[in-house]
């Protein structure tokens, strides 16, 4: 080897070493971002793009550090092809320059030609001032990019960290969003902009906060007790996932099922008394594994991935717990957004119902109710994967359309002996259907309970809706696992081919 080449390869080493060296120091008890992305990656399966990328000149004197405060490149998870970046707080604390978002461009340009997921490891101050508005402009591409990848490629945001300003908007509109307790921040003004112009005094952890993000405002998706948790979930997650929407969810040997026959007593006899939709749904799913998304936000309707005899199923269910299961606005957002995801990427979708209809009163009127709950119809409506539907107890007036209703275009629908289908319970028919008898009666509690007991019998029971085919089948709760295998199974080479259309015009 000549002197000359031996001296270039040498420079190579040294220009390596300080591309690799922090740019300062990190918070305590933090990992780097390479550490990060290590951590998440299969060992030894990432190759880094980017990595002589260096600042653009801001000035004379400017710093101008390798990397430019991103790692971009690939690798594999579970030797499943992903590409990642991950923000880099010792340069520049994180913020975007023109250098830094191209390299994250260009990253996701490469996930969408090679059709895998991609994962954003966000700890960000924002937008780098200096640099003015080109670092405005590649947020701006940057989003394009996750629009365009949207319903295409899996997209999964980390925060590890504060995510601010245009920072916070990628992560908003990826899938699936994981915070850090007591870390992660998310939020376009922090708070010390917020008292300045408003006179309002917060912390940054009540403003976007990783449990404020997971119960009050539904940004985000899961909380992490630290960051390796956080990865930990991620990888969870991306094992139900598809590498892109063209191939089907990777399979896996059947788990465990669980004994049936527990779910003959599950349901209550008293109506009004609550129970855990949860104890059927482990019940019905592998191994009894839920991964319950935004598990904290809405808790009222319950949307988890889950397998079906090894095969990702996304699960849409009432929980009686939360407010009888009703549906209110934030849980049809959380659920039609759910839904439309399941649908992105073929992954079925199988609900259990037991809701007593939307939420009535008049915050939620004025809050949208009406238009906010109606994108729940739309996402069942407009969704043509496998779709099948259990009716656990009651389902009312609205509650029965929009959970999966035969009418929005599920598949097979089956109902429990306990199910009641009707447009209101009971006592709120009687009420409305012989106001003036009961008025005019000399004993008006026994003819209010002759004809309740009336009414039970029609349409307090699933079979008047089975006699029209509205359900397909009346089962034994003990049976629901073994119906719902078949009906997958039979549902797997369905085709629902749509109208020829740019988009529809979902009530945003």
């Amino acid at each position: 080897m000549s002197g000359s080449t031996a001296g270039r390869v040498a420079g190579l080493a040294s220009r390596r070493d300080r591309a690799l060296a922090p740019g300062g120091p990190r918070r305590r008890g933090e990992f780097s971002a390479r550490e990060r992305i290590e951590r998440l990656v299969d060992k030894d399966s990432f190759t880094e793009t980017g990595l002589f990328v260096r600042a653009r000149p801001a000035g004379q004197d400017a710093r101008r550090p390798y990397g430019d405060g991103v790692v971009t490149g690939y690798g594999t998870v579970d030797g499943r092809p992903v590409c990642v970046f991950a923000q880099d707080s010792t340069v520049f604390g994180g913020s975007m320059g023109e250098a830094f978002g191209e390299k994250t461009v260009a990253l996701m340009d490469l996930a969408l030609k090679t059709g895998c997921p991609v994962i954003g490891l966000n700890d960000s101050g924002g937008a780098r001032i200096q640099e003015g508005v080109a670092a405005l402009a590649l947020y701006a591409e940057l989003v394009r990019r996750n629009v365009k990848a949207s319903g295409v490629i899996p997209q999964l945001s980390v925060v590890l960290g504060p995510c601010a300003g245009g920072a916070a908007y990628s992560p908003a509109i990826t899938d699936f969003t994981v915070m850090v307790e007591g870390a992660s921040h998310m939020f376009v003004t922090g708070p010390d902009v917020i008292e300045t112009v408003t006179g309002e005094r917060t912390t940054a952890e009540e403003l976007g906060g990783a449990r404020t993000s997971n119960t009050v405002n539904g940004n985000a998706h899961f909380l992490a007790a630290d960051e390796e948790d956080a990865l930990d979930t991620v990888r969870d997650l991306l094992s139900y996932l598809p590498a892109n929407n063209l191939e089907r969810p990777p399979e896996y040997a059947p788990g465990h099922a669980a004994p049936g026959a527990g779910l003959d007593e599950v349901v209550p006899d008293r109506l009004g008394e609550a129970y855990d939709m949860r104890d059927i749904l482990h019940a019905v799913v592998d191994d009894g594994e839920l991964l319950q998304v935004q598990e904290l936000f809405a808790p009222n309707i319950i949307c988890a991935l889950a397998r079906v005899e090894g095969r990702s199923v996304g699960v849409v269910a009432n929980q009686p717990l939360c407010a009888a299961g009703v549906l209110d606005i934030d849980a049809s957002e959380k659920a039609a957004r759910f839904v439309r995801f399941c649908d992105a990427f073929g992954i079925p979708l199988l609900t259990f119902a037991d809701v007593p209809g939307y939420l009535s009163g008049v915050r939620q009127e004025q809050a949208g109710i009406i238009r906010r709950g109606a994108k729940l119809l739309y996402a069942y409506a407009e969704a043509t994967v496998p779709k099948v539907t259990v009716v656990v107890r009651k389902t009312y007036g609205g509650g029965y359309a929009v959970m999966g209703s035969k009418h929005l275009g599920a598949d097979v629908n089956l109902a429990w002996p306990t199910a009641r289908i009707a447009v209101m319970g009971a006592e709120g028919a009687v009420g409305v259907l012989h106001r003036r008898e009961l008025a005019a009666s000399d004993d008006p509690e026994a003819l209010r309970a002759r004809l309740l007991a009336a009414y039970e019998r029609t349409h307090g029971t699933p079979y008047l809706a089975a006699e029209r085919g509205y359900v397909d089948a009346v089962i034994a709760p003990r049976e629901t696992r073994e119906q719902i295998c078949r009906a997958l199974r039979a549902l797997r080479g369905k085709r629902a081919p749509m109208p020829e259309r740019r988009h529809g015009n979902i009530p945003l």
